[in-house]
């Protein structure tokens, strides 16, 4: 019976995609505040975890995808795009979460975005979601 389609096998182990294990992710601690990072004894301090990612998704969130290029074309966020459109409210906020959403999910290590709120007061921006990541879920307002 084997012999019936010989050129059709069970998929060898070479074949078979595992999940790759992802090192912990390290980042510079940020002062969100002073818009600087965050510098203990002359040296930069490190994070590492959920709270990178974080900050990762803070100055992913603030960085205007395309403009520079030391940036891939798939780091930062559009957000900017949606200045001066004339958009209603509604429809702006729901932009806004696609954006956030396209930004972040290209980090493999973030699993889910979920936007809870979109808080839209004339020339200011609030995103309050919740992530969910390989060491677990967050709340992250930007």
């Amino acid at each position: 019976m084997s012999d019936l389609f010989p050129f059709i096998s069970p998929a060898s182990v070479e074949n078979v995609v595992t999940k790759k294990e992802l090192p912990l992710y390290k980042e510079i601690a940020w002062d969100y505040e002073n818009n600087k990072p965050v510098i203990e004894n002359g040296d930069f301090k490190i994070v590492e975890g959920n709270e990178a990612i974080k900050i990762w998704i803070y100055k992913a969130l603030l960085t205007p995808r395309y403009l520079y290029k030391i940036y891939s074309w798939d780091y930062g966020c559009e957000l900017r795009e949606l200045i001066g459109k004339g958009y209603s409210k509604g429809l702006t906020k729901e932009e806004a979460k696609r954006y956030v959403k396209e930004a972040l999910l290209i980090n493999e290590y973030i699993l889910e975005v979920d936007v809870k709120e979109v808080i839209l007061n004339s020339d200011v921006l609030k995103v309050n979601m919740n992530i969910k990541t390989i060491y677990g879920e967050s709340e992250v307002i930007i």
